[in-house]
Formats: C-alpha cells, sequence, structure tokens
C-alpha cells in the first residue's frame, strides 16, 4: 500500500462512566462528531466503555455493543479506531485491544502484561501475541497501559519496522511521571512516533487520572502534550520526517531482534 505522506492522529482524552456501557459510547459519539478536522486515526483510552473494571459480568462477546459501535465509528469517520475493552472468548476474558477499519474488519491484540496492583492477573487471560496494524501505508503497534513499562514487549527492528507506537491507558496520576518518562523512552529507543492515550476524571476505586496523553515523535519530543482536562486533538505525523531521521541515524540497525522471551 502506498504511504500517506501525513497521518493525521486523533488523540480522545476523556472521563469515563463507571461501568455503564451505554453513557460512554453516547458520550464519545457526541464528542467526536465535534472533531472539526479530518483524522486517519483515532485513539479512544483503555476500556473506554466502562473504565478499568474487574467486573466480568462486562465482558462482551466480539461483535456485539461495543464491537459493533466501533464498527460504526470507522465506517463513518472512514477512520481506523483504536480502543480495549473486556471480551470474553473461547471461557477466557481478555483485556483486548481492536483496530476496527473502515470496512469494518477488526484486528486485535490482547493485553500481555496484566496489572498486578489489581486483580487484573486473576481476571484476564494475557496475551501472548503482538500485533502491527497496516493502515494507509503505515505500521503501527498497539498495546495496552502496563505493557509500557516493558521495553523488550516493545521493540522495534530494522527487518520490520512499526511507524508509530500506540498505548492506550488507564494510567493513575500517582504515576504519571513514569506514564511520561516512559512515553519518551520508548520513542527515543525505538525511533517511531508514539501515542500515548489516557484518560481523565476518577473510578469507582478512588484513583484519579490527570491524562497527560501525549503524542512524540522518533526523538521524543512532544507534538501534542494534554493536561487534566477532557479534549480530543488532531495531530498531524510526517512520514518523511521519520524516514529521513532513521536515515540519519540508522540506530535500528543495531537493535536486538524481537522475539517472545
Amino acid at each position: 500500500m502506498k504511504v500517506k505522506p501525513v497521518l493525521n492522529v486523533a488523540v480522545v482524552q476523556t472521563d469515563i462512566y463507571w461501568e455503564n456501557v451505554t453513557a460512554n459510547l453516547a458520550s464519545l459519539e457526541e464528542k467526536i462528531a465535534q472533531i472539526t478536522e479530518p483524522f486517519d486515526l483515532l485513539v479512544l483510552p483503555e476500556m473506554f466503555n466502562t473504565g478499568f473494571t474487574m467486573n466480568s459480568k462486562l465482558a462482551e462477546p466480539m461483535n456485539f455493543t461495543t464491537t459493533r459501535w466501533m464498527k460504526q465509528m470507522a465506517k463513518q469517520y472512514n477512520s481506523l479506531v483504536l480502543g480495549s475493552l473486556s471480551v470474553k472468548a473461547d471461557g477466557h476474558l481478555y483485556n483486548r485491544l481492536l483496530g476496527v477499519f473502515p470496512d469494518t474488519t477488526v484486528q486485535y491484540v490482547d493485553k500481555r502484561h496484566l496489572f498486578r496492583l489489581s486483580s487484573e492477573p486473576e481476571i484476564f487471560s494475557p496475551g501472548s501475541t503482538r500485533l502491527i496494524l497496516e493502515w494507509q501505508g503505515w505500521k503501527i503497534c498497539p498495546m495496552i497501559c502496563y505493557d509500557l513499562r516493558f521495553p523488550v514487549w516493545s521493540r522495534n527492528n530494522n527487518i520490520n519496522p512499526y511507524d508509530l507506537l500506540v498505548y492506550v491507558a488507564n494510567w493513575p496520576a500517582v504515576r504519571s511521571f513514569a506514564w511520561s518518562t516512559l512515553l519518551k523512552a520508548r520513542a527515543i529507543e525505538n525511533q517511531c512516533f508514539v501515542a500515548g492515550v489516557n484518560r481523565v476524571g476518577s473510578d469507582a476505586n478512588s484513583l484519579e487520572y490527570q491524562g497527560d496523553s501525549a503524542l512524540l515523535n522518533f526523538m521524543g519530543q512532544e507534538l501534542v502534550a494534554l493536561e487534566c482536562q477532557e479534549l480530543i486533538v488532531v495531530e498531524s505525523l510526517n512520514y518523511s520526517d521519520l524516514t529521513d531521521f532513521r536515515n540519519q541515524v540508522p540506530f535500528l540497525m543495531d537493535a536486538d531482534p524481537f522475539k517472545l522471551m
């Protein structure tokens, strides 16, 4: 596929109604409709339809309410839509990130690293594979929240490099410094654009979220840095800037090969 020279990325930093799928989807639909700029990629936070809940009763089968809504958004805006939700499949529960394309095809990846400060490891099953999505000629590697802390799992390489690394999250304010620092580190070490999309507000577990969603370039410099407010920002990523930088400083040539540990 021919590479689109500029990829327009919409970062959705939003509060989330606790365990209320209907309210969240309606609220997001209204907010997305207010975007005035064209976008190619729409990124939603982790568990955008419920909040970071371990309530297994809220897990949906594939192609149920939230998946269908994502298909509607992707088709309506001719955009790739990314976001995670609680999914039940094959007798297991997963924190699953869906990549939904405008033709309504779906690819997905399950959260690899389950957050042990919660009961997530007891409720959900971990993922075992990475996903590289191809859209508009760009290669996009999506991951979920706690995966950010583990650089081996995010490792880029020069054999089949990705261009954009995306983290969707419910990352609490108490660890906001780690969030912002690790996003920069992942951009620098992988020589790629990075999008980190977090929520704001508070949840039923008394956790506060201050957002700090960001888009960074391949040098770890912030192109977009959101404060603690509900906001959708569209930012353009330039493909030639990325390839020129990689050619000038070809550090990926010396990267260790990625393999499942």
